[in-house]
């Protein structure tokens, strides 16, 4: 994944949920009124990127590792 974050998808479905996948599957459903702000951050952002976020797969290598420097303990 590096930098690029990718092969997310998304789709709004029935109910007013929006289910997200990442290559194919399903990783993630939003509801509620989580649905509106991630609609709205779709289209003012990096969608790939967003999702990434929103699922939680977006810490890889050294971010885990900065979790635990000093600098970011408090």
């Amino acid at each position: 994944m590096g930098d690029e974050a990718t092969g997310f998808a998304y789709r709004e479905r029935s109910g007013g949920e929006v289910a997200i996948s990442h290559h194919g599957r399903q990783v993630a459903i939003i509801r509620g009124p989580s649905v509106a702000r991630f609609l709205t951050e779709i289209v003012d952002g990096d969608p790939q990127q967003l999702m990434a976020r929103w699922t939680g797969n977006y810490r890889r290598g050294n971010e885990r590792q900065a979790k635990r420097h000093p600098r970011n303990e408090g």
